[in-house]
């Protein structure tokens, strides 16, 4: 902690601590009641710590996935609360969340996600360059074995694993112009074999 924290952690412990002993001596005569009064805020203030460590799984549990139509091969993605569109496809059987970027090339993984779907990176060489909004960085070229979304898999797919610090995996257009219509509106992006 830096002095500035310590300084307002001291300031609020103070600040609790009066409080506390207000209260305290204000209902000295029922500690029963105060007893149950303070049981009851500490549960409230658990619950608030509780909902706010848990609000970017509950955003991201929630609606915002994608759904496949059998019927008209159709793959409906919803706009996300970021204004961005997110697809899970299965890598190699492991599910990898995507942010579908039509201003990216490739199909970008990040070195978690390379990972996660079997690519051994102590034995791959970042040998190639590519421009991102963050400036350059180095890139591997790997080849995915499968990758599926609902019914519709492609195999032997030519992908890049980012080397530098990415927050998601990228769904470039050399895996977007595989499919025939590409259309955003009302919120929804539908992709279209």
């Amino acid at each position: 902690m830096n002095p500035d924290q310590i300084a307002s952690f001291l300031y609020l412990a103070l600040l609790g601590a009066a409080l506390v002993f207000w209260y305290v001596v204000n209902n000295r005569r029922s500690m029963n009641k105060m007893v149950q009064q303070a049981a009851l805020w500490v549960l409230i203030f658990i619950g608030v710590i509780a909902a706010v460590g848990l609000w970017g799984d509950i955003r991201q549990a929630s609606t915002f996935s994608h759904s496949v139509s059998a019927e008209t091969g159709e793959i409906t993605v919803p706009r996300a609360p970021d204004g961005h569109y997110y697809l899970t496809l299965d890598i190699n059987d492991r599910p990898v969340r995507f942010v579908i970027d039509t201003g990216a090339t490739d199909m970008v993984l990040t070195r978690a996600d390379a990972e996660k779907v079997g690519i051994d990176l102590d034995n791959t060489q970042f040998l190639g360059r590519a421009q991102t909004a963050n400036g350059q960085v180095k890139v591997a070229t790997v080849y995915l074995d499968t990758v599926r979304i609902g019914d519709v898999t492609d195999r032997d797919l030519r992908a890049s694993v980012n080397d530098g610090e990415m927050r998601n995996s990228l769904l470039g257009m050399t895996y977007l112009q595989r499919f025939d219509r590409i259309e955003i509106s009302g919120g929804k992006l539908v992709l279209a074999r």
